[in-house]
């Protein structure tokens, strides 16, 4: 069926496309946390806020996982990720119209190997709130906040089940400290630079449920290489999807 929305196919390689509209599309962000979280294949994945849903079909063009539940708050988002399901992924994606922290009786609780979230980057009073509704919710806390992404996480894992999420650096002592209190132990952080001697602006964080303490810091990963191309890292994880696009 059609969505009600002007929507664009965008396509990610592998003969799949994924339905964007001005108000939901995706950024380099997704990609990079799409493939940290893919460290290894699972069998129950859901993505909160997954907007257009390009966390969930990347996933799903890697075979990463067995199917994927992916969960949003704007009814345009859902929209736009239920015709990506049905055109391109048949029962493998599930999009759901929720609150992600209202989820008890939606979906089950303890059942899930794999938790992802690109939450907003914004604490609530930080920074200029846009006009835009779409932008406030997706750049601000203001419908959720880092707190109820990782405590929902925490209840949707199964033990040893991951949480991988991305954010800005200054977040990190606050992802740690709610990662633990959630008993999700932080187990791997990746660093994103633009370029080699810039500081990160990206942090790819992947908490584990009930696991040890332990954290393994992974390279950095430079997103432009000396010349101000992409770099041979991000050439790899653009996969198929670059061609005609980068």
């Amino acid at each position: 069926m059609e969505p009600r929305v002007d929507i664009k196919k965008e396509p990610l390689g592998k003969g799949l496309y994924i339905a964007v509209s001005k108000n939901h599309t995706f950024g380099t962000d997704a990609v990079l946390l799409a493939d940290f979280a893919a460290e290894k294949k699972v069998k129950k994945h859901c993505d909160l806020g997954m907007g257009c849903g390009i966390i969930s079909m990347l996933l799903l063009r890697e075979e990463k996982v067995d199917t994927t539940v992916g969960v949003d708050i704007s009814a345009e988002a859902v929209e736009l990720a239920r015709f990506t399901a049905d055109e391109y992924s048949g029962d493998r994606f599930t999009p759901i119209f929720a609150d992600l922290k209202n989820l008890r009786g939606i979906l089950p609780f303890g059942e899930y190997d794999l938790v992802t979230c690109n939450p907003p980057y914004k604490a609530e009073g930080a920074g200029i709130i846009s006009d835009s509704k779409t932008d406030k919710v997706a750049r601000h806390e203001t419908a959720c906040s880092l707190e109820d992404v990782i405590s929902t996480a925490s209840h949707l894992l199964k033990s040893s089940g991951r949480i991988c999420i991305c954010q800005r650096p200054e977040r990190l002592s606050d992802i740690i400290s709610l990662m633990r209190k959630y008993k999700c132990e932080p187990k791997r952080l990746r660093m994103v630079c633009k370029k080699l001697g810039t500081e990160p602006w990206l942090i790819l964080v992947e908490g584990r449920r009930d696991a040890k303490n332990g954290t393994r810091i992974l390279p950095p990963l430079y997103v432009y290489d000396e010349e101000g191309g992409f770099s041979q890292e991000m050439l790899k994880i653009y996969g198929d999807y670059k061609e005609g696009h980068i």
